[in-house]
């Protein structure tokens, strides 16, 4: 269908997105929290950025300690230490079967979207990449999207990938 010299656009983009990373995104954030869609987020990632240096994070949600109010939100409680160790260890754990070598982690405690982003900041990341997850619109209205808290927060570019039922 090409004629000689010529070759498929569609092909010659594809393989320029997936074998070389681009020039300003060699070091790159990956959210994890252990979801189908922030998995999902981890294998685009590997794939569109091959030579980045790529650093997982996982923030364990110091908010789990909050307890609800009778005005419908939550209250701060003082953190239980014993709790949030038991998540941190858990944490680490499964982020030892997530990582692959070469790939750097950070595990740390608070709000996911500020620690994200601290994380990202402090390390000198080019790019965050972070999974969405789909919520209904009640829970999405109360609670947000912590995938637009980042992007509307963020100070370099961030890349949200659509998790969920994919088809084969």
């Amino acid at each position: 269908m090409y004629g000689q010299g010529m070759t498929d656009p569609t092909q010659s983009a594809l393989n320029a997105a997936t074998t070389t990373a681009p020039a300003g995104f060699q070091r790159v954030v990956v959210g994890v929290d252990f979801s189908e869609s922030a998995s999902h987020a981890l294998d685009t990632a590997r794939a569109r950025f091959p030579g980045a240096t790529l650093r997982l994070v996982h923030v364990t949600d110091a908010r789990v300690t909050a307890t609800p109010d009778l005005m419908g939100g939550v209250s701060a409680a003082m953190p239980d230490p014993t709790l949030l160790q038991t998540l941190e260890d858990a944490d680490a754990t499964r982020m030892q079967g997530v990582v692959r070598e070469g790939e750097e982690t950070e595990l740390m405690v608070g709000d996911p979207v500020t620690g994200l982003l601290e994380a990202a900041a402090s390390w000198g990341a080019d790019l965050i990449v972070v999974g969405t997850h789909a919520r209904g619109a009640i829970e999405h209205f109360f609670l947000g999207s912590t995938a637009e808290k980042v992007v509307a927060r963020s100070p370099i570019p961030v890349l949200t990938v659509r998790g969920g039922n994919r088809p084969a």
